[in-house]
């Protein structure tokens, strides 16, 4: 997964329409709407700001707007290029001036997804992206007694990293982080080394 690190701008133009997609970093639904608001103003004589966004690692929320064209023909496609390119934390907006021809529902899509792709190109070119890693947590619980189970169990999987243990009662209980691609490895080992045991994943 894929995280932005400064604005980037791709301009063109499909029938006399010009069509401007820039993508911003953002981390929150404030940040966001200061963006649009910006670019609102700054481009207020465009026909429509059509957006999408994605937040979080791994991604916990995300959106589209059509903003007047017709329903599906312009948030959505940029979601999609959006979510093929494994970004996140990002605002896309594709700022449209009309130029007087219509280009059909296929022709929107075509656009919006088009304007997106290409200032993805740009951020490739320019090198602006930070790549983030997507962790699953754990927690294990144990008697006290078996503390040493879930360390034992963690060891034989270099790609865990233990977080903490702590003591509740006369119970102990083990935070880890680890990539999703362990998980189901990582439920099988401790359903046998316990007994059957699970592992509660956050």
């Amino acid at each position: 997964m894929r995280r932005l690190n400064e604005v980037v701008s791709h301009r063109f133009r499909e029938k006399a329409s010009v069509f401007l997609t820039e993508l911003h970093p953002t981390r929150e639904a404030a940040g966001r709407a200061a963006v649009l608001a910006a670019l609102r103003k700054r481009d207020f004589d465009a026909t429509h700001h059509c957006s999408a966004w994605r937040e979080g690692v791994p991604v916990s929320a995300f959106g589209a707007d059509d903003d007047g064209e017709p329903s599906g023909t312009a948030g959505r496609p940029m979601l999609a290029v959006l979510e093929g390119a494994e970004a996140t934390d990002l605002l896309a907006v594709c700022i449209r001036w009309y130029g007087g021809t219509k280009l059909g529902t296929g022709g929107l899509v075509r656009a919006y997804t088009e304007g997106v792709q290409g200032a993805l190109a740009a951020a490739d070119a320019a090198g602006c992206w930070e790549e983030v890693r997507v962790l699953r947590t754990g927690e294990i619980r144990v008697p006290a007694a078996q503390a040493h189970l879930p360390f034992a169990l963690l060891g034989a999987f270099p790609a865990a990293l233990v977080l903490e243990q702590t003591f509740e009662g006369e119970g102990a209980v083990v935070r880890f982080e680890c990539p999703p691609d362990l998980v189901p490895a990582l439920d099988h080992a401790w359903q046998e080394r316990s007994r059957g045991g699970t592992i509660a994943w956050v």
